[in-house]
């Protein structure tokens, strides 16, 4: 089985959907590349591209033909300046022009070289879609590609597209694993491990610097976040209520950017009330950010990016625990857990409902918070089981199909149990526990078989139909 990084699976993304957005962005920027090399961009005349199942039923919502658009544009959304996004979109439409890989012009008219296929799902997942160059001379290149989750694409042929397959010293591809590892080498930390096991992309010192950087994203999105007023995009005029809660807590307090927000934060008065709102807010304002096409953190999902920066943040402003190392190893441990649940299970919500999206990105948090306020490696991996426990058969049912009801106030309740579940296993004997992280993972995935694909972001069951919302 090949391994995967930790910063695979928390990484720089842009909203609304890791899923429905990032994974057709890569798909479209892959099917550039094999263009390249097959044949050249010159020589293409047109390109088509058709979503299925829940890219297309959801897509409009999530900006899956947006991120098809951009991506056969050239754009790349860790770079892309999100506030011109509706502008490069408008041109493409208006112009029925693309300018493919960012090379090349060639026609392109929406609904007749993009299609959203509502009626028909591929059947290898879910999230499917096919791309198609016409040459010049007539001949044609087709490519399927499968979104499954966290940004990453498979395709039928080739299982996984990847730049290359990784095998790590100590290869952990489930929990026991990992024990067993601790335990032959006298490590007490799991970040320990990990920390070996990253070598095999980069050195310890660079794998430390991208942890940092991931920090100071956080940071960056939750500070955007709680100094943005108004309604999100998307016809639901849902309001934004980071900002609100941030102005309420810290009352007339003034800062001029995020180190000085951030320490006004650290500073503001500390109670159980005001400690829980906080970890909402925080959550809350990366999720809207995400709503908004805003650049987040991924982890896993687009659909639950809030989790893991609400709680490192709550560990940041509100325990001892504050250091660099403090830093990077939370976010070593949260993303190692998140590679378990990819590997065993899933981590799409097409696939297995938003157990798969908040429920492991709260067993991440849990982990992640649990290494750092010095729990043992059976703890912190009961405190991702019990998180994720807690979230087994969680449906996905947007309204709309838009990333903003449920799932924008999810997220802080993906934070809440994320610490709940650490605090319970730093108190509990790990030998004692019933039930084994791997055990519940295993479980997860069987739910995810057994539930009904209505519940699968498909926006065909639950509060996504049980809500008359009017179209706008």
């Amino acid at each position: 089985m090949e391994s995967i990084s930790v910063f695979e699976i928390i990484k720089v993304g842009i909203g609304p959907s890791s899923s429905h957005t990032m994974g057709p962005w890569n798909a479209a920027s892959a099917f550039i590349r094999i263009i390249k090399r097959e044949r050249s961009i010159e020589e293409v005349k047109e390109v088509f591209l058709e979503f299925f199942g829940s890219l297309a039923k959801t897509g409009i919502g999530h900006g899956t033909d947006i991120a098809g658009m951009l991506g056969l544009n050239g754009e790349d959304f860790k770079t892309i300046d999100t506030t011109k996004i509706d502008e490069k979109i408008e041109k493409i439409k208006s112009t029925q022009i693309l300018n493919l890989g960012g090379e090349k012009e060639i026609p392109f008219i929406y609904g007749h070289h993009l299609v959203l296929n509502m009626k028909k799902s591929l059947e290898y997942h879910p999230n499917g879609m096919i791309f198609k160059a016409v040459f010049e001379d007539g001949t044609e290149l087709v490519q399927d590609f499968y979104s499954v989750g966290g940004g990453f694409i498979m395709s039928q042929e080739k299982k996984s597209i990847q730049k290359h397959c990784v095998r790590t010293l100590y290869p952990c591809h489930k929990s026991s694993d990992i024990v067993k590892y601790c335990e032959k080498l006298g490590l007490k930390r799991i970040s320990d491990l990990i920390l070996i096991n990253e070598e095999s992309w980069r050195t310890p010192d660079e794998t430390k610097a991208e942890a940092l950087y991931i920090w100071q994203q956080i940071k960056e999105c939750i500070y955007k976040g709680v100094n943005k007023e108004g309604t999100l995009p998307g016809g639901l005029n849902v309001t934004r209520r980071a900002a609100g809660i941030n102005r309420k807590l810290l009352g007339d307090r003034i800062y001029k950017n995020k180190d000085e927000w951030f320490q006004q934060v650290v500073e503001a008065e500390e109670n159980f009330t005001n400690i829980n709102k906080w970890i909402s807010c925080f959550a809350l304002a990366v999720n809207e950010e995400n709503a908004s096409f805003g650049r987040i953190i991924t982890a896993p999902t687009n659909g639950a990016s809030g989790v893991i920066p609400a709680v490192l943040m709550y560990a940041q402003a509100f325990t001892e625990f504050t250091s660099e190392d403090d830093i990077v190893r939370f976010l070593l441990v949260a993303g190692e857990i998140g590679t378990l649940f990819k590997k065993n299970a899933t981590i799409s919500a097409a696939m297995g409902g938003c157990q798969a999206e908040v429920g492991v990105s709260s067993a991440m948090a849990a982990a992640g918070l649990t290494e750092i306020l010095g729990g043992s490696v059976g703890q912190v991996l009961m405190a991702a089981e019990i998180a994720m426990e807690h979230h087994l058969g969680l449906t996905c049912d947007p309204i709309k199909g838009l990333v903003q009801i449920p799932c924008i106030e999810r997220n802080t309740m993906g934070a809440i149990k994320a610490i709940t579940a650490a605090n319970i296993a730093l108190e509990s004997d790990p030998a004692k526990a019933k039930v084994t992280l791997d055990e519940v993972i295993q479980t997860m995935w069987e739910t995810a078989l057994s539930m009904n694909d209505r519940f699968k972001e498909t926006s065909e069951g639950g509060l996504a139909i049980a809500v008359n919302v009017p179209e706008c």
